[in-house]
């Protein structure tokens, strides 16, 4: 007998597969080229049957399990953890108190957060705190915007234009990271 998270389950065929991707290149003549391999995520078909009393629970805590998206582990002949991306279930005359079933699992990689909270002490040690916060320049409004202001050589070359704008130091709010 096998179990999935726990719950046996009486399993006739296991068939896990391992699949790689192979690209290829054209050529001229001959064969094409393969140049590269990448790893498919395994896979694992299970059949078998399913009965008791609590076949109809199981078969409910199955259906759950996929629905949700849970990550099951299943001990049999092979052991796997993964994804449940197939189930279906077949009720004849054959099988009194139960069900015959085949499911289908798939391989998962989980990615994590790499954000911390705060920094471990020898990179907190290498970041500097912002001294200078910069300038910031400010629009002309009004000034300089009407056609043919300029005058003589200062025409359409921009000198003459800046005269008006003023530099102004950015300021951030207070406790903010690049406050001073």
């Amino acid at each position: 007998m096998a179990t999935l998270n726990g719950v046996y389950i009486l399993v006739e065929d296991e068939s896990p597969s391992f699949e790689v991707d192979i690209t290829d290149q054209p050529v001229e003549k001959d064969v094409n080229l393969s140049d590269h391999v990448q790893r498919k995520a395994r896979t694992l078909s299970l059949s078998g049957v399913i009965v008791g009393d609590s076949a109809a629970k199981t078969k409910e805590m199955i259906i759950k399990l996929q629905d949700k998206g849970e990550i099951v582990k299943y001990s049999g002949r092979t052991t796997f953890t993964g994804l449940l991306s197939g189930f279906s279930s077949n009720h004849t005359n054959e099988i009194a108190n139960g069900l015959s079933f085949s499911l289908t699992m798939k391989e998962v990689r989980i990615a994590t957060s790499s954000f911390v909270k705060s920094l471990p002490i020898p990179i907190k040690a290498q970041v500097a705190k912002i001294v200078n916060s910069g300038v910031k320049q400010t629009k002309d409004k009004g000034k300089g915007k009407g056609k043919g202001k300029g005058k003589g050589k200062d025409k359409g070359k921009g000198k003459g234009k800046g005269k008006d704008k003023t530099i102004q130091k950015v300021k951030f709010k207070k406790g903010s990271p690049w406050a001073m």
